[in-house]
Order: structure tokens, then sequence, then C-alpha cells
């Protein structure tokens, strides 16, 4: 294989990671923890975090809703890492040493 054709398949390559990585960043992942609700994006933004409004919740409790957001956040996190991992792994198996 000489240079040029090396150059244009790593390029071919790129053009297709780039697009995939643009899906995974369009992408909305939606996690819940008892009545929390966390919608973040493929670029791991944080969209929107609901609290049901009929939760039975009291200020007094504000430390269990810190830790229900953080779980929840931390879930939908993961869930882009998985759908991540599943779409861009097979671009680290062409190129070892890249990711």
């Amino acid at each position: 294989m000489n240079i040029q054709a090396l150059m244009k398949q790593a390029q071919s390559l790129q053009k297709d990671m780039m697009k995939t990585k643009d899906e995974i960043d369009k992408m909305e992942f939606t996690a819940e923890s008892s009545f929390v609700t966390v919608k973040v994006n493929g670029k791991k933004e944080v969209l929107k975090v609901t609290i049901k409004p009929d939760a039975d919740f009291d200020l007094s409790d504000i430390d269990m809703l810190e830790d229900m957001v953080q779980v929840a956040i931390n879930d939908a996190l993961s869930q882009v890492d998985k759908v991540t991992e599943q779409k861009m792994g097979k671009y680290s198996s062409m190129m070892p040493g890249m990711f």
C-alpha cells in the first residue's frame, strides 16, 4: 500500500469518526433516581434536572435529594460513556494507540 492510499484511508476514517462523534453529541440520555430525573446530551452537558412535584419531600431531606441528583447524573453520564464506547470502540481497534 502506498502512502497516498494510506493517507486517503486515514482521512476517510477521521471523517467517519467525526460523524459518529457528532451523532453521539446530539443524543440525549435520561436517568432517574427515585423522584429525580436528569437529562444529559452526548457532550455530557446536563440539559435538565426534574424533581417530581408529587414527591413527599421535606426540606430536612435535602441531603437525600442531593444524593438522588448525584446518582441520576452519574447514571446518565455512564450511559453516554457506554454508547460512546460502543460506537467509537471500533475506531480504536483500527488505530491502536490513538485512544
